[in-house]
């Protein structure tokens, strides 16, 4: 089986549950407004939800996962299954043991760090005391949630991926549960939907169990806290750790920046940064996290011809998937924006300024997903340096654009200035990639580059063909305006698909391929 093959099949397998758990976020979030609002309760328990989910992405998805997966796999693969079993239960011990002092340290701090992260609650009666409260209760979910991310390193490696991809939507599930239908026994009605974000933390981590028992994994304590593996993974752990909150510091700048916009400015890239992140999440993740044991098996053998094929392959599937995408995206930008939300407070100029900072943060859809690839091929050779100094850099140059951009742009100049940065960050890592494998890693540029680059300004071209059938009404029912959006998405769709078939793109061909074995 060809390499592209062996990565689209687990990749679909990640994107279609990640897709499932969009949608249903999508649904979670409109639920939350339905029954909270945007009133003080929902202010709170957005505040104490976003703690536990700060730590999530920086230690559980990012440092965990990057730090452990490399060396596991070099144990699979260079040693006995003995071994491997035990560093597995050295790590689970370790990991345990940490997430429960950092869990009682969060519980017991919650007054602190409320006052840190939302000082203003201190002024509006109530407010603060009951963000103390929620924090309390939703905290114990990064214990869960970090176990998740040590079964998803073990399931990956050993190329399971179906029960790591689908746990968010256990989330989001007993989210949407807490606050229909546990609120009502609850006082305030909002420590339902704290409780929901626990008790899908613990379903996500009980639904890896049959999985990792199916691959014969079976947690043990283990107090070997000097073997090798530890500190190999303690090394590449702290550089990684520091890349996710450089990452996380990111945001937290932006949004410190748009405070001092005109009111809303916040709200517009928020909004449009979750559209981003919908083909971000389902593409660009879901082949990072397929590709990324495949990388750390072939850097373990030593075997770099085959190592540069994946990751040429995966970068040849990443294009054909965001091309369109981001095509797609700046072109129907405004109609998705006013189908999904425009509704409510949230009227045509909303829509508009919205549609505005979608346009300028979709620049940046292919260097992000694609640093995404390069940043999983670093961690695959026990590399979580280099991709963290590049970080920096790409940071402190987000910055120093948006302090020029958002004066004449407004927060377009945010949302420019994130994509010059991530541009700028995938360059970078792409010549540092070079020079420490003596390649670029771009062979794919030169067939399958140019074939989807085509294939996209065909489909582009087709839109705007279509722009007198199919146009923008704003007087059209809301009903009529969902159909003429989605008329225009499948056309986008089957124009892109019949030029691939035309040009014979090859990952075109490798994923009908994949579709049709998967229906036999």
């Amino acid at each position: 089986m060809s390499e592209d093959r062996s990565i689209a099949r687990p990749a679909g397998t990640v994107a279609f549950f990640t897709f499932l758990s969009r949608i249903l976020g999508l649904v979670r979030d409109m639920v939350v407004a339905f029954t909270f609002g945007a009133a003080s309760h929902a202010d709170a328990f957005f505040v104490a939800f976003r703690i536990p989910n700060m730590l999530r992405r920086m230690v559980a998805e990012g440092a965990l996962t990057a730090s452990f997966l490399p060396v596991y796999v070099d144990h699979l693969e260079n040693r006995d299954p003995e071994e491997a079993e035990k560093v597995v239960n050295i790590v689970f011990t370790i990991l345990t043991l940490a997430l429960a002092l950092i869990t009682v340290l969060g519980v017991t701090l919650s007054p602190w760090i409320i006052r840190l992260f939302a000082p203003g609650f201190l002024s509006v009666p109530g407010k603060f005391a009951l963000a103390v409260s929620l924090n309390r209760i939703v905290f114990p979910y990064i214990f869960f949630v970090s176990l998740v991310a040590l079964c998803m390193g073990i399931l990956n490696a050993k190329r399971h991926f179906a029960a790591p991809a689908a746990s968010p939507i256990l989330l989001n599930v007993f989210m949407i549960l807490g606050a229909l239908w546990l609120s009502r026994y609850c006082d305030p009605p909002i420590f339902g939907l704290a409780i929901g974000v626990v008790v899908g933390g613990l379903f996500q981590f009980l639904l890896q169990l049959p999985a990792l028992a199916a691959k014969g994994v079976r947690f043990r304590p283990s107090l070997s806290f000097r073997h090798p593996a530890v500190r190999r993974i303690g090394l590449l752990f702290l550089p990684a750790a520091f890349g996710a909150a450089v990452y996380q510091l990111n945001i937290f700048v932006s949004n410190l920046l748009a405070s001092f916009l005109p009111e809303g400015s916040i709200s517009y890239l928020w909004y449009a940064s979750r559209l981003l992140e919908f083909p971000l999440g389902v593409f660009g993740v879901a082949l990072a996290t397929a590709a990324f044991p495949s990388l750390s098996q072939q850097s373990s053998r030593q075997d770099t011809s085959r190592y540069l094929q994946i990751f040429e392959d995966t970068l040849g599937l990443i294009t054909f998937v965001t091309l369109p995408a981001m095509v797609g995206l700046i072109l129907l930008r405004l109609p998705i924006v006013e189908v999904l939300f425009q509704r409510g407070a949230f009227d045509a100029t909303t829509t508009l300024r919205t549609a505005d900072a979608l346009f300028y943060y979709c620049l940046g859809l292919w260097p992000i997903a694609a640093s995404r690839i390069v940043v999983s091929a670093f961690h695959s050779v026990q590399d979580t340096r280099t991709p963290v100094k590049l970080s920096f850099i790409a940071f402190v140059a987000n910055v120093i654009l948006s302090l020029v951009l958002m004066g004449p742009m407004l927060h377009c100049g945010l949302a420019l200035a994130n994509s010059l940065s991530a541009i700028l960050n995938g360059a970078l890592l792409f010549y540092c990639f070079r020079n420490r494998m003596g390649v670029w890693g771009l062979g794919w540029a030169g067939s399958t580059g140019v074939k989807v680059v085509i294939a996209a300004a065909v489909m582009g071209a087709g839109l705007l063909a279509l722009e007198p059938v199919l146009g923008w009404d704003e007087a059209c029912p809301f009903g009529q305006k969902c159909l003429r959006l989605a008329l225009r998405i499948a056309a986008g769709g089957g124009i892109y698909m019949l030029a691939c078939f035309a040009l014979r793109v090859k990952e075109f061909d490798t994923i009908r391929r994949s579709v049709l074995r998967s229906a036999q």
